[in-house]
């Protein structure tokens, strides 16, 4: 689905100082209608949060907002365009604006929700999860394991408790 070039599907929730920056590749469709990152039901995201240890609590997917209380940002590569990743066109992902708000933010940690994610924005195949060599000036990135309930079979909580550890630390 195209929506008019001002509007993003989800707005960014971005500011200076963030220690972790989740980075998916496009809003599911729930999550266009909802307004809300992750929305839908069968998704693993919020309960991976809890769960690995990055949040004190399980958030719900209207809660986004209060995630930059504990430095945690969201966004998107594909801010204009909702669906299945097979769906979307094929300029839908905008790396070169995903690196200019990485640039101006300069959060401590990047997480890409997928390694489709992963490899649209560094630009080569994903062979493991967790930490990845290259790094974005000093931001350190991670490919973590998709939390769509479309990738269950190949879901491993292990990489998002990995990126627990690296997200307090860089807080402490």
């Amino acid at each position: 689905m195209q929506r008019p070039a001002e509007q993003h599907i989800l707005p960014d929730l971005l500011r200076p100082g963030l220690a972790l920056v989740f980075c998916g590749t496009a809003a599911g469709e729930r999550s266009a209608r909802e307004r809300a990152y992750y929305a839908h039901p069968g998704n693993l995201f919020w309960r991976a949060l809890h769960e690995a240890g990055i949040t004190p609590h399980r958030f719900s997917p209207p809660d986004f907002p209060a995630l930059l209380e504990l430095g945690i940002g969201l966004t998107d590569l594909a801010k204009r365009h909702s669906g299945n990743d097979a769906d979307l066109p094929r300029d839908a992902f905008d790396v070169p604006a995903l690196e200019a708000k990485l640039a101006h933010y300069q959060p401590r940690l990047l997480a890409f929700t997928s390694k489709t994610a992963a490899r649209a924005a560094l630009g080569r195949a994903i062979t493991a999860h967790g930490v990845q060599p290259e790094r974005l000036d000093t931001i350190e990135i991670h490919a973590l394991p998709s939390p769509s309930g479309q990738a269950r079979g190949h879901w491993d909580l292990g990489p998002w408790r990995a990126l627990a550890l690296r997200f307090h630390a860089v807080r402490a």
